[in-house]
């Protein structure tokens, strides 16, 4: 071999060893969830990357159990009783991570308490056009309007099969929330929510009916009284019917509503035939605060992260005086810290979910927030995370 032969061979050789080096150092962060390392380096390297790329890169790690697995002992002061389901914390997954139930184990894995995935629609579609992802990395937020891309009933029915087959309800690896959309161009929604109910209630501890998606035409428009009254009465006439398991079924509502349409709301589900289980609060906002510093901001789409943080909070309370704390409460939006979480359990939460906050912090702040929020649980003398459930309200 010639001298310049060689001097190319050692390159390469020293130029793989150095690639392999760095891969088993992102792939060691990765799995041992070092805050630091998700913090300085992993997090800044990832938003190089197209948002919805990274989001599809971040499913895929997770499906293939490259996650920071939370094998700390469960903080019992976190371990609580909702829908007649133990949740050994209340911090999960919101709907839209895992649109295709993907990597649910995964997920956990990292220590939710819970997870939810969806929105499911009954046919596969692709959603709407690329890009339709953006970050607002200035406000800690994001724009999205995917439009329920979806893989359809049909292929999520058929991964959710082997957990149906392996475990029973009560040997699952947790509490399992299901999504429930509609296709875009259907031309009956109530159709399309029934055969969501039919096709998934077996596996599911909760189903959520998701109406308040600002990127599917028309859907909003499902939160009027009137439509509310009619969809409600025939998906919970639908779950009755059904042999074997019933979940509760949920409602997902949006950020952006009137308190007139709040009333309405709170009117409907807490009256049967119409009465649901209990009520998600809230989904992404069609308002831009003036705060907002990004060049996206003028993005069409449902905004995220922490510029919503305060108007969900608000909907939350408004939600739990409206019903008047009957129907338990999933606060969502903004939340990434304990103290946001506590805040929005203060506010009427009983269960809180976050997405958001992992597009900047990384798959650590679901166990910061599990520790931050056992921590404000204690320094305030409660004993569980019901004990502070609408706390705020209750000493109005």
């Amino acid at each position: 071999m010639s001298a310049r032969a060689r001097n190319v061979w050692r390159l390469l050789r020293n130029g793989v060893l150095v690639a392999g080096s760095v891969t088993a150092v992102v792939v060691y962060g990765c799995v041992t969830g070092h805050e630091r390392f998700y913090k300085s380096v992993l997090m800044p390297s990832v938003r190089l990357v197209d948002p919805e790329q990274a989001h599809v890169m971040a499913v895929k790690l997770a499906s293939w159990g490259m996650v920071p697995r939370d094998n700390s002992i469960p903080d019992p002061i976190l371990e609580t009783k909702v829908f007649g389901k133990v949740f050994p914390s209340p911090v999960g997954l919101a709907a839209g991570f895992d649109k295709h139930g993907e990597c649910m184990d995964g997920m956990f894995k990292i220590g939710f308490g819970f997870v939810e995935i969806g929105s499911i629609t009954p046919e596969p579609q692709a959603g709407n056009d690329k890009p339709r992802v953006f970050r607002l990395t200035e406000d800690q937020a994001i724009i999205n309007r995917y439009g329920f891309n979806s893989v359809g009933h049909e292929v999520v029915a058929e991964r959710l099969t082997p957990l149906d087959e392996e475990a029973s309800q009560s040997n699952k690896p947790g509490v399992l929330g299901i999504n429930l959309g509609k296709n875009k161009t259907s031309t009956n929604a109530i159709k399309d929510y029934i055969l969501g109910v039919q096709k998934f209630a077996k596996f599911a501890d909760y189903l959520t009916i998701n109406i308040s998606s600002p990127n599917t035409p028309g859907l909003r428009s499902l939160q009027g009284k009137k439509e509310l009254s009619a969809l409600l009465q025939e998906v919970i006439k639908a779950r009755d019917d059904l042999h074997g398991n019933k979940p509760p079924i949920l409602v997902k509502i949006a950020a952006d509503l009137t308190q007139e349409a709040k009333q309405d709301i709170a009117d409907v589900i807490t009256t049967p035939p119409c009465k649901v289980d209990g009520l998600i609060v809230c989904n992404t906002t069609i308002s831009r605060p003036s705060s907002l510093q990004s060049k996206h901001k003028h993005e069409t789409g449902g905004l995220s992260g922490r510029p919503l943080r305060e108007l969900s909070t608000q909907t939350v309370q408004d939600m739990y005086k409206l019903t008047e704390g009957k129907l338990p409460i999933i606060g969502v939006g903004g939340i990434s810290s304990g103290r946001d979480a506590y805040d929005k359990i203060r506010a009427g939460a009983s269960l809180v979910q976050i997405y958001s906050a992992i597009a900047y912090e990384g798959f650590p702040v679901v166990r910061k927030i599990k520790h931050e929020l056992a921590e404000l649980l204690r320094s305030d003398n409660l004993t569980s995370v019901s004990d502070a459930v609408g706390l705020d309200v209750k000493r109005e």
